[in-house]
């Protein structure tokens, strides 16, 4: 395998932003060919590596210690089908600002690493179909940066009310069937699409004991920082 480097994964990501810019009602069949030892080994740079480790008690700086080794046998496992098996999430839960507890899904740091790979298939398609105002957890973009634009838009239209509305425990609730439904609309590579129904169908370790939720997303809440 020739040596790359990081500008040649963005490289990738263009041409794949520029294919949805200009068919937007295009399905993705063939994006898994992108994913390669380079890839990942960008996805690994991009991941934390002083986050809490997960059910298999691996850090970070553990994996890196073979990191060529763990990468390659990574991409083989996630490209041949069964041989690669979404482990549970391990969950905990950390005290919110109004002194009630929120789950927090954490998978293990080489899932973070594959999931990580496989968002950086996906954000160059959907970047092109948000809208300018939507700013949750794209690149880029932050809180700040949204509420600025609110001030700016309400100055703007004389506005004198704000409607803030809270989707109740999303992430937890989410429609399996459904999310995988849209994600068809734009995402139909078999690779990238059975990846993300194991995360979906991976369950959940907590004190002791995995379960299997038939709703929600257990580790987003984890890997989406």
């Amino acid at each position: 395998m020739g040596t790359q480097s990081p500008g040649s994964v963005l490289t990738k990501q263009q041409r794949i932003a520029e294919l949805a810019r200009e068919a937007p009602d295009m399905a993705f069949t063939n994006l898994a060919h992108h994913q390669d030892l380079e890839w990942l080994k960008e996805a690994c740079r991009r991941t934390r590596k002083d986050g809490a480790a997960g059910i298999d008690g691996q850090t970070g700086q553990e994996y890196a210690e073979n990191l060529e080794g763990n990468l390659q046998d990574l991409l083989s496992r996630a490209k041949s089908g069964d041989h690669y098996k979404a482990p549970p999430v391990r969950r905990v839960h950390i005290p919110k600002g109004d002194g009630t507890l929120r789950p927090l899904g954490i998978p293990t740091f080489e899932d973070k690493v594959l999931q990580r790979a496989v968002v950086m298939l996906l954000e160059p398609i959907y970047e092109q179909d948000f809208l300018d105002c939507s700013y949750g957890f794209r690149p880029g973009r932050s809180p700040h940066q949204a509420l600025e634009k609110a001030r700016a838009e309400m100055t703007r239209m004389k506005g004198r009310w704000v409607l803030e509305v809270d989707i109740r425990k999303y992430f937890d609730a989410i429609d399996h069937g459904h999310l995988l439904e849209i994600l068809s609309h734009r995402v139909r590579d078999g690779v990238v699409k059975r990846l993300i129904g194991k995360w979906l169908n991976a369950g959940v370790m907590e004190d002791g004991r995995i379960t299997h939720p038939e709703a929600g997303s257990p580790g987003v809440a984890s890997f989406r920082r």
